[in-house]
């Protein structure tokens, strides 16, 4: 029980933290923060103890720092969306909150009801039909929606989505059960150039049909961020999974040389990469579309900055267009420093850390490879919103995890947060404290996998005698029956439940 204190100590501490900040913010500007505001802040923040007491009795050896990373990142964006809506006079954060009481809701849904996150194996080809499908409908006439440059959206009604937020979900379910299942035919080796092992020609189909996918993404939604973390995704999975350092070399190669193309070819993805690489130039500055001011008003808001920021309430931050979802990491920038996002940073690298240190205390091959194809989806996601701010690499139409305004991606990222929880109580949970139904499975399943291999080595040595004459069963090849340890097993099993 201390052990689950201490992570609500540092989710109250988060929340302190936030309520705070809210409050300097509020101070320093004109209007206060307004009844459905301050309704909706307590709400979340009651919510959030809420689903750590659910944390604590559903999922007991979960790694419930997470949920503090969470509150305190999506706290910070609900501040810079307040604090851009004072001079915008919009009210994006009162949607923000609605969307992260949804998301929370989904989160403690799966807290609740997902015991065992090795079900989603068993979906692997419908994760795959259901991934492809939400990234490729922004593509369907009247239903898709091209917002600043990019087709990535669908419309219901008057609201917006962002379909290849939950595509990356799917994608992640797909990938690792297929390379789970194939990974020792994708560990081959074949020749060796300049000190790495090469994969066999016959072993590139995988990666040759997803680099064709993400280069569809590039250039029938212009849409770089999409692509790269698609792609990108794959290639660390299959990594993972195999162990060969060349998958990555190719997969970077392939990526780039499709880029270059693409750049060449596609004058959408040209004009990102000239706003890229010469965004002070008056000609590309001025260009409309694809014009670099947007990016060049959130460099000069990120030096504004400093190291320490101007202050909350004291910049200037809803200069930068998009200052509230696509650059909300530059409006951040300007009020809290070089300090600031390095902190927000922090937050992320923790994040995939623990992700990452979940993949490696797991015993299951699936698991392993979910876990750790969920956090290298942060991870990249993180990479090129803040590359792109930053000139790394040309500007993307990712956003913030927890931090941008809108809702799918707060929804998708929330269950992303859920299932690494999930997955770290199954890697955290003692070997005693194995259900017995659970234990006694595994027991008979070992027992029959033996059975059918004894039936097997009789079937094989029967064929090879086979102009010997036959010997009864019973005295030739006796019956695979569980022998004393394997009982013994079962019935430790049994008692613990």
């Amino acid at each position: 029980m201390a052990r689950q204190l201490r992570y609500l100590g540092l989710l109250l501490l988060a929340i302190a933290t936030a309520t705070l900040g809210f409050f300097q913010m509020f101070a320093r500007t004109a209007q206060g923060p307004g009844s459905t505001m301050l309704t909706l802040m307590v709400a979340l923040a009651v919510l959030f103890v809420v689903s750590w007491g659910l944390t604590v009795k559903f999922q007991p050896y979960a790694n419930q720092s997470l949920l503090a990373c969470m509150f305190l990142l999506s706290a910070i964006g609900i501040l810079m969306i307040a604090r851009i809506d004072r001079e915008n006079d919009t009210s994006v954060a009162l949607r923000q909150l609605i969307w992260i009481l949804l998301a929370l809701v989904c989160y403690d849904l799966f807290i609740v009801f997902m015991r065992d996150y090795r079900v989603l194996r068993r979906f692997s080809y419908v994760s795959m039909v259901i991934g492809l499908a939400l990234l490729l409908s922004p593509m369907i006439p009247g239903l898709g929606r091209e917002i600043g440059g990019a087709r990535i959206w669908i419309g219901i009604g008057s609201y917006q989505l962002q379909p290849g937020e939950f595509a990356k979900l799917f994608l992640a379910f797909f990938f690792a059960s297929y390379l789970f299942n194939h990974r020792d035919q994708l560990a081959v080796g074949g020749k060796k150039v300049l000190g790495l092992q090469l994969p066999r020609m016959k072993d590139l189909g995988p990666i040759i049909v997803v680099w064709l996918a993400s280069m569809g993404v590039l250039i029938l939604q212009s849409d770089l961020g999409t692509s790269l973390m698609f792609f990108a995704m794959f290639v660390a999975m299959l990594y993972v999974a195999t162990d060969r350092p060349s998958w990555i070399v190719i997969g970077f190669i392939a990526f780039a040389v499709g880029c270059v193309l693409a750049a060449n070819l596609f004058a959408h993805v040209g004009y990102r990469v000239s706003a890229w690489l010469h965004p002070l130039d008056p000609a590309v500055y001025n260009r409309y579309p694809g014009g670099s001011s947007q990016l060049v008003a959130g460099l000069f808001g990120l030096a504004a900055g400093g190291l320490s920021g101007t202050g909350l309430g004291d910049g200037y931050p809803a200069i930068t267009p998009l200052a509230n979802s696509d650059f909300i990491f530059a409006s951040t920038g300007e009020e809290l420093g070089l300090v600031g996002v390095f902190a927000v940073l922090m937050m992320y690298l923790l994040i995939v850390a623990m992700g990452l240190l979940i993949a490696m205390r797991l015993k299951d091959g699936f698991g392993k490879l979910l876990a750790s194809g969920l956090a290298f989806t942060m991870a990249f996601q993180v990479f090129t919103v803040v590359g792109g701010i930053t000139l790394v690499i040309p500007l993307t139409g990712l956003t913030m995890p927890f931090m941008a305004a809108g809702g799918s991606s707060l929804v998708a990222n929330y269950i992303l947060m859920a299932l690494l929880v999930i997955m770290s109580n199954s890697a955290n949970k003692p070997e005693a404290d194995i259900s017995s139904e659970t234990f006694q499975m595994q027991a008979i399943n070992a027992i029959n996998d033996r059975k059918r291999e004894n039936e097997s080595r009789h079937a094989s040595a029967s064929h090879e005698r086979s102009d010997e004459p036959p010997m009864p069963r019973t005295s030739q090849f006796p019956q695979a029956t569980p022998n004393n340890d394997e009982t013994q097993v079962i019935k430790q099993g049994g008692d613990q439940s």
